[in-house]
């Protein structure tokens, strides 16, 4: 990837290679990631897209192929929004992040898809008008409890941005925030899907439940990945 991304100029090698040495994420390095087939710029300060997050795209896709209007909360590079309006042709995409870094980063990779970027607090964001209207609510948000910050990798913890990590105390703030205000946002079988971990599985699919949702499970154990998905069923969920 550095020889590829230095277009054979050997002084951009080696600074690619020290900068890499160093400890900056390879995608950091070269300037992006892969993901859903796609190449997402990535920028120093915000989170790169994991593999397995694919999954989540991918649930996303067999749930609500005829999609019409998509939503990427916590969006970090716009990487699984622009993998979504990628696949589904003609959405209406629409991403929203709190940090400035994030913003001016997944505009890069989501204005060339047609989407939109807002900057804001979760649905504090997004445009009025989409309420009740959203067939997918793609929400990639932070999961690691705080005292577990200081236990990732260093490639995370010292690269990523803390507010695109931290869930707080056991890992779920963000996302019970996420799932209580979600119902309202939601179409008719709209679904909401997080990303989660095994261990904090049973307390996403209660928040899920308990903010009205028809909640589920999906695992993927090759890459592993665990996504929680609630459904607006028509006439409930507010």
């Amino acid at each position: 990837m550095i020889l590829a991304a230095a277009d054979g100029d050997p002084c951009a090698v080696e600074a690619m290679a020290a900068r890499r040495a160093a400890g900056l994420p390879l995608e950091l390095v070269v300037g992006w990631a892969e993901f859903g087939g796609r190449r997402i710029v990535v920028e120093p300060g915000v989170f790169v897209p994991r593999r397995r997050t694919e999954f989540l795209v991918e649930q996303a896709l067999a749930l609500a192929p005829d999609a019409s209007v998509v939503v990427d909360l916590c969006c970090g590079s716009g990487a699984v929004g622009a993998a979504l309006a990628a696949a589904l042709g003609g959405v209406d995409l629409y991403a929203a992040d709190i940090d400035p870094a994030a913003v001016r980063c997944a505009r890069r990779n989501v204005e060339s898809l047609g989407g939109h970027v807002h900057q804001g607090d979760l649905f504090d964001a997004l445009p009025a008008r989409l309420r009740g209207r959203v067939d997918i609510l793609a929400a990639n948000v932070p999961y690691v409890p705080s005292d577990e910050i200081a236990l990732l990798p260093a490639e995370a913890r010292d690269h990523e941005p803390r507010v695109a990590l931290d869930g707080g105390t056991d890992g779920l703030d963000v996302l019970r925030r996420v799932a209580a205000r979600a119902p309202a946002w939601l179409a008719p079988n709209g679904r909401l899907l997080i990303e989660t971990s095994p261990h904090q599985t049973p307390g996403a699919l209660t928040a899920l439940t308990d903010a009205g949702l028809h909640s589920e499970l999906a695992v993927c154990e090759d890459r592993p990945a665990r996504v929680v998905i609630g459904t607006r069923r028509v006439g409930g969920g507010g």
